[in-house]
């Protein structure tokens, strides 16, 4: 059977849940970048608060030189700082700069959808491929290199319009053929409707 994973969040809720400019904060970015939730938004969060606490142990002296290289090139990597980049760059880094990065941004951002909502479902449905390779994750991460390989995993025309198409009919009130106004059950078959 083997051995269960432990299950951890991946984010930390805000200390002063109910704070309202924090929230008006919050909504807006979630409307901005089309999240699903504010969890989606917490774990930018816990990622930026997480790097600036291994920030302040390099500076005061806890952690090596070495680490302090690692997370600047784990960074570049995904595009979210310069590759020459400072541990002073580190600390002025927003939530933006994470959520930027995002699949369902750069989709977006590339024109393949018309609204950031839209980003989201053409990914979840799996019209969205990377190099290739289908990806059907919106908070799919990003590399600088990847973003060219981006495109439709099926065919896809953002232009069509499915309630303007000329195969589509508006429905009507008018009954149809086999369907009497009056009647609302269907013709009785043969022998269904007699006795043995």
């Amino acid at each position: 059977m083997g051995a269960p994973r432990r299950l951890r969040k991946k984010y930390e809720k805000p200390s002063m849940m109910w704070d309202r400019q924090r929230i008006q904060e919050e909504h807006e970015l979630v409307k901005k970048y089309g999240l699903r939730n504010l969890r989606e938004l917490w774990k930018a969060s816990t990622e930026l608060r997480r790097i600036r606490r291994n920030v302040k142990e390099l500076f005061s002296g806890k952690a090596s030189e070495e680490k302090g290289k690692q997370i600047i090139s784990r960074l570049a990597k995904y595009g979210i700082v310069r590759s020459d980049a400072n541990l002073d760059d580190l600390l002025v880094l927003s939530q933006e700069a994470f959520l930027e990065r995002r699949l369902q941004t750069v989709v977006f951002k590339k024109g393949l959808a018309k609204s950031i909502k839209q980003a989201r479902q053409l990914i979840t449905h799996g019209f969205i491929a990377i190099n290739g390779r289908k990806v059907n994750r919106p908070s799919y991460m990003v590399r600088p290199d990847e973003e060219k390989g981006i495109s439709y995993y099926k065919p896809f025309n953002i232009e069509h319009n499915v309630l303007s198409s000329p195969h589509r009919s508006a429905p009507s009130n008018e009954p149809s053929e086999g369907n009497e106004a009056g009647s609302e059950a269907g013709p009785i078959a043969e022998g269904e409707g007699e006795a043995a």
